[in-house]
């Protein structure tokens, strides 16, 4: 039985370098984005404008009618940095809808497949926001939720074959990362204090993040189902675990 991936946020960052890994590994590879990346894409690529319902709903039946996917990578991701007081609550809706309503979309279309299959692999990306940091308010809503649907998913489809985790980013220098937390005249001192939280004391790379969740892909990972892997340097240890 062939893998076939999905993976969302596909163009660059995290996504790309999970699918660039997996191809590498002999799967084959969908991926989904805005727009199509600079350097060519490992497999088949697709161009949706995910924050819309509608515009999700066509590329998924297209997808869905060409490619058998039996594993989903939920990738996609979106951010606005507000303290309470200053919460949008438009931004709240962007960023719930983005990070959740998409994820579920998504593995809803994919679903009917695995269960077809009795097979099946739904890995989502959270992120070290989800255990708290200043100016997370929604995010931190949004990607500790992805956990609680996950954990859900874990036990709604253990006798299925199918199983349901999730990796969690600590500090990685993505495109989206550097442009929300390091940009600005005061970049430096905001960089000092992301590390200071990292044992490791550097930024992970997106190789690392995507090693992560290919091993929740592997065949081999049958027995593990409803984790949570934290792949962030050692930034969540001691915080209040998941």
């Amino acid at each position: 039985m062939e893998q076939t991936v999905l993976v969302t946020g596909a163009s660059q960052g995290i996504g790309l370098a999970t699918a660039k890994l997996l191809a590498d590994s002999g799967m084959s590879v969908v991926g989904i984005a805005r727009s199509y990346p600079e350097g060519g894409f490992p497999g088949e690529f697709y161009t949706a404008d995910l924050s819309s319902r509608t515009e999700t709903a066509q590329v998924m039946e297209r997808i869905i009618a060409s490619h058998p996917v039996n594993c989903v990578v939920n990738n996609v991701g979106f951010n606005v940095v507000e303290r309470l007081g200053e919460v949008d609550l438009d931004h709240f809706d962007r960023v719930i809808d983005l990070n959740v309503r998409t994820a579920i979309q998504i593995t809803q279309f994919v679903l009917p497949g695995m269960l077809a299959e009795q097979y099946g692999r739904i890995v989502n990306v959270s992120s070290r926001g989800a255990l708290g940091r200043e100016g997370r308010t929604s995010y931190g809503v949004a990607k500790s939720g992805l956990v609680g649907m996950t954990r859900t998913w874990a036990l709604e489809l253990a006798r299925e074959g199918i199983t349901a985790n999730v990796v969690s980013p600590g500090p990685t220098a993505t495109e989206m990362f550097r442009r929300n937390n390091l940009s600005g005249p005061d970049a430096a001192e905001r960089e000092r204090a992301f590390l200071a939280d990292v044992p490791m004391n550097r930024f992970g790379e997106v190789g690392e993040i995507a090693y992560g969740i290919s091993v929740f892909l592997d065949r081999r990972a049958a027995f593990m189902t409803g984790q949570v892997l934290h792949v962030c340097g050692g930034s969540s240890v001691g915080m209040t675990a998941l």
